[in-house]
């Protein structure tokens, strides 16, 4: 079991996931003011400027919210930054290569 949620969490496609399954209720409850009839204008007008914070919380605590999960599972936070790291390796690569190795405290993107 730990293996599907630590896929889920951390695989590909999680942050979408992630939004998808906070997109879904919202949806769920602002459906029926469509059915009202009024005008398509009216419509936006009521559910757009709800929706678009569920769109804006969603993304902005996307990362939070994973790492908070994959650490009630007893799994490792930093499972979350492991594709962009891998992606990125090379990046740091050449920082190191033309720079030196990083000196300081370590943040959580060093984990």
């Amino acid at each position: 079991m730990r293996d599907w949620v630590a896929n889920d969490l951390a695989g590909p496609g999680a942050t979408a996931r992630m939004m998808i399954r906070v997109a879904i209720p919202a949806v769920l409850v602002l459906a029926p003011i469509w059915f009202i009839p009024m005008s398509l204008y009216l419509h936006a007008s009521m559910t757009v400027p709800i929706f678009i914070p569920f769109v804006y919380f969603s993304h902005a605590l996307n990362k939070v919210w994973r790492r908070h999960m994959l650490a009630k599972h007893g799994l490792n936070p930093g499972l979350v930054d492991e594709l962009s790291r891998k992606k990125n390796a090379h990046i740091h690569r050449a920082y190191e290569e033309r720079y030196g190795p990083r000196s300081g405290p370590t943040s959580s993107h060093d984990v």
